[in-house]
């Protein structure tokens, strides 16, 4: 009997729904959806219009769990429009 682990791929195999598989950063987000700073990651929450994220000490972070659903929602809204 083989105990040989399969080895995946596709690098995107390791990865939840296309988002790293690690908690997000503000300028993930930027990134992600070319926002035009970080400042307007900070001005969502402060909204809370965006993605939710929680602090990790003095730093913001994003489960990227949680901005897949935000992302379905805002296109489920935009659908339904």
């Amino acid at each position: 009997m083989s105990t040989a682990r399969h080895q995946p791929t596709d690098p995107r195999d390791t990865l939840r729904a296309g988002l790293p598989d690690r908690y997000l950063t503000p300028e993930d987000l930027v990134t992600m959806f070319s926002l035009p700073s970080v400042e307007t990651v900070y001005a969502w929450r402060r909204k809370h219009i965006g993605p939710p994220g929680f602090r990790v000490g003095k730093h913001l972070r994003y489960d990227p769990v949680a901005v897949r659903a935000w992302v379905t929602q805002q296109t489920a809204l935009t659908d339904a429009a």
